[in-house]
């Protein structure tokens, strides 16, 4: 639906081979763009979903796309074939604008979809003042409407409870055989490879400690709870005693070319 840093698309494999094979509700906080939740879909692994996230644009995205999809594409039609930077700037001005007064939620679902297709690698990003502030993209055709993935997605979500939360907050509704997806920005490899500004607040140190707290307390409460995380030596630290597979990411967002490449990760398990 939406570029999104730190997307399971290429993992979605090992995911969904280390999934629980039956559970109840489906939990995943961190939603991103939420490709596991989508994979599950399709293989009709998902009877019933709470999806969350700290984005308050990304949820405003999704209930849009949930309740009013047809208002959605008629507002992604006025945006498509403006791909100059003046435009582009333009919108993302019109965007924080409305942002800051909650204004219009078809009108800011479009321009978010919009800015997440034409501006630099995808990336969200946010100043201290919580506006988006990513530099265009300079793509020569960039893909601002799909109207039939965004009927698609309308359907998956009439299962889901859609909601702005922390994640803390969202796991509140597990019982003993759901199953938790926890996608957190990753613990940095290194002190420089800091890259957490997915919301206004960040997620350092103390929050990766906060998470795997809930996790050890979901898991004692017979949730079943999968996390995607970094293979740093936190994390190992953070969830000793737990099954930990190690698979292979490609990553793409770095400034030096050089970084690019292969990069070991964590599934980390509770069953």
């Amino acid at each position: 639906m939406v570029k999104w840093v730190g997307g399971k698309t290429q993992l979605l494999e090992n995911i969904s081979e280390n999934a629980p094979i039956e559970y109840g509700k489906y939990i995943e906080p961190f939603f991103g763009g939420g490709a596991v939740f989508f994979s599950l879909y399709k293989q009709g692994r998902v009877k019933k979903a709470v999806i969350s996230d700290n984005n308050p644009e990304l949820i405003n995205l999704y209930s849009v796309i949930r309740d009013e999809p047809k208002k959605l594409i008629r507002e992604l039609k006025k945006l498509e074939g403006a791909n100059t930077s003046e435009e582009y700037y333009a919108f993302r001005h019109e965007f924080n604008a409305l942002a800051k007064k909650e204004g219009s939620r078809v009108r800011r679902a479009a321009l978010f979809i919009y800015l997440n297709k034409t501006c630099y690698n995808g990336l969200w990003r946010v100043n201290k003042k919580g506006e988006f502030n990513v530099p265009f993209g300079r793509y020569k055709k960039p893909a601002i409407l799909d109207e039939e993935n965004i009927l698609a997605v309308s359907k998956a979500f009439q299962k889901a409870k859609v909601t702005l939360s922390d994640f803390e907050d969202t796991v509140q509704v597990a019982k003993e055989g759901d199953f938790v997806y926890f996608d957190p920005p990753y613990a940095p490899i290194t002190e420089t490879a800091k890259f957490t500004s997915y919301t206004k607040d960040g997620f350092e140190n103390g929050e990766q400690e906060r998470l795997a707290t809930v996790f050890r307390e979901l898991a004692s409460d017979g949730v079943y709870v999968l996390e995607s995380n970094s293979d740093a030596p936190v994390v190992s630290e953070l969830y000793k005693g737990f099954d930990k597979v190690v698979v292979q990411a490609k990553r793409y967002v770095n400034c030096k070319g050089h970084k690019r490449g292969d990069v070991n990760e964590l599934l980390i398990k509770s069953y």
